[in-house]
């Protein structure tokens, strides 16, 4: 872990070696003090040498003017340097995140995840800038005191330097359990944050139930449990500060009392030294309390950089194959072979399924709700990876292309929209990042979007609010239309792509869609089996397999399972 920690200081080598320089000149100036005090005490005073007293004041005013300055440096590039670090592992994180596939998000909750990239992240900045330097200073200072308490008396040194093993294994002591509470502290925000986004994000379901009052005691059972923890830390860090500080009082008095005691005894005899001792053990508790306050954020940096390794080391199980090639100049040939597939569990949500669509063909699979329809085609872009048996496009097993490229030449309407909180030319420009205004505009005419937009007071340029909560339900799935026209790939998924319009709206979209399909490879995911009767080949999917197959006039002189759904839906209107 520690290896992996300090490869994030590398690219920052002259900023870290600026920042620790400076602490570290700053950490010694400050052992100048007592040294320069005691000669002014020991031989200027005595002598009544003014002017050499006064230069000793000069220099230590040049001291601390230095050491104001280095503390400044020390201050900004330091806290730059471990927001730097902060900053790379955020990236390296959300960049991971976004390389992993949908099994990943299935088990997860959004609120934890944004937990994860954001609060687990920002002590560790905080240790980045002080642990390393904060804990070779106060070595470093304590070693350097020890020998100049030494230099006064070897006895009186060693009685008083004894104090600080018991001080560091308190430390240490603290420091351990802190670890442990800051995890669960960390647990607990996660589980907050979630809780919170689920609220927030379904405010509407929550209203129109009128839940308000259950999503309350709700959020008042995670709060209060994060308050639980966040209270246990605070007991925690409340006795390691009350400790460490009655101790460094001690350490005080203890110095105070052996140099009294050495002094009238004769061990020591110039008073000056007195003074002297005492004036370094001021400084000798200047890295003790250093290290205090490395316990504070420390445990709460380690503990947050625990949980984004554990994130790190998932692999993403959807990876380019070693000698992946790209996927070019699709014709749209589609073939399953023996395809099976489940989400982790024993149970099959698809068992040896076999079929082949032609180049430019339209197919549609229909059938009861959960039977595997939308599942099949998630297969094909690869969001899921198949248990057995292959998938080829144009004869080339999809696992044998990039994935970058199967997917750009993968177009997907799904019956869920998700548009982004901008405008509308931001959410239409994702099917196609730099396309031209003339191409949005087509596509906006396209999917019957143009004379919404046109009224709008902003144009194209309308924010339509989080979710595009702005929009209608049909102007929400046109713009995901649009979008997809924009990308205009050789083959087309349409997850229930009209689900969500009036009667005349969808029959527009339809010659549309129908429009755009020729040529291209297109799937159907549909319910209203009115919307596929042009279909080339239509698929009757159930739980067992592929049930039935065939053109709409083939399957309903069958007189099987899709009649029977068919007459239901037209009995039905």
């Amino acid at each position: 872990m520690i290896k992996k920690f300090i490869s994030y200081y590398r690219p920052y080598k002259k900023l870290f070696l600026l920042d620790f320089i400076c602490a570290v000149i700053a950490a010694f100036l400050e052992i100048g003090f007592p040294v320069i005090v005691n000669k002014v005490i020991r031989e200027y005073i005595p002598q009544k040498e003014l002017v050499l007293v006064i230069t000793a004041i000069i220099a230590l005013l040049g001291f601390y003017l230095m050491s104001a300055l280095l503390q400044y440096i020390v201050t900004y590039f330091g806290h730059k340097l471990g927001h730097l670090i902060e900053r790379d592992l955020r990236k390296d994180l959300f960049k991971h995140l976004t390389e992993q596939p949908f099994a990943f998000y299935d088990d997860r909750k959004t609120g934890e995840l944004m937990s994860r990239i954001t609060t687990d992240l920002f002590e560790i900045g905080e240790v980045a800038h002080h642990g390393p330097e904060d804990i070779f200073i106060s070595i470093s200072t304590l070693i350097a005191t020890f020998v100049l308490m030494y230099l006064v008396n070897p006895y009186l040194a060693l009685i008083t330097i004894a104090l600080v093993p018991v001080i560091s294994a308190l430390i240490i002591y603290f420091n351990k359990k802190m670890i442990k509470v800051n995890k669960r502290i960390y647990n607990r925000l996660a589980d907050f944050n979630s809780g919170l986004e689920n609220t927030i994000s379904g405010i509407r379901v929550v209203k129109a139930f009128s839940n308000e009052t259950f999503e309350q005691d709700k959020f008042e059972k995670l709060n209060e449990g994060y308050k639980d923890a966040k209270l246990e830390f605070y007991q925690v860090m409340g006795l390691s500060h009350t400790t460490n500080h009655f101790l460094m009082k001690l350490l005080s008095l203890v110095a105070l009392l052996l140099s009294s005691y050495f002094f009238i005894k004769g061990y020591i005899t110039d008073y000056s030294d007195i003074i002297y001792f005492i004036l370094l053990t001021n400084v000798l508790i200047r890295p003790i309390e250093k290290m205090n306050a490395v316990i504070e954020s420390y445990p709460k940096g380690i503990a947050g950089f625990k949980r984004y390794l554990e994130l790190m080391h998932i692999k993403p199980t959807i990876v380019d194959s070693e000698h992946a090639t790209e996927l070019t100049v699709v014709n749209g040939e589609v073939e399953y072979k023996n395809v099976s597939f489940s989400y982790g569990d024993d149970k099959h949500v698809l068992s040896n399924i076999s079929f082949k669509i032609q180049a430019g063909q339209t197919v549609a699979f229909v059938g009861p709700s959960g039977a595997g329809k939308t599942t099949l085609c998630n297969l094909l872009p690869r969001f899921y990876d198949i248990d057995k048996g292959d998938i080829l496009i144009d004869g080339k097993s999809i696992q044998s292309v990039t994935l970058s490229s199967l997917k750009e030449n993968i177009g997907m309407v799904q019956q869920e929209v998700f548009l982004f909180n901008g405008t509308v030319r931001e959410n239409i420009l994702y099917g196609k990042l730099n396309a031209t205004d003339d191409e949005i505009n087509e596509a906006l005419k396209l999917a019957q979007l143009d004379e919404v937009i046109a009224n709008m007071k902003d144009g194209i340029h309308t924010i339509i609010g989080y979710r595009g909560i702005k929009l209608s339900g049909g102007q929400r799935q046109r713009l995901a239309i649009a979008r997809m026209f924009l990308k205009n790939p050789p083959i087309l998924i349409l997850d229930e792509a009209t689900s969500a319009l009036d009667t005349k709206t969808e029959s527009d979209i339809q010659a549309s869609l129908e429009k755009l399909s020729k040529g291209r490879t297109t799937l159907v995911i549909a319910h209203r089996l009115t919307t596929i009767k042009n279909a080339d080949k239509i698929f009757v999917v159930t739980q067992d397999g592929i049930f039935e197959e065939g053109t709409h006039e083939e399957l309903l002189s069958k007189k099987g399972l899709y009649a029977s759904l068919y007459q239901e839906q037209f009995q039905s209107i």
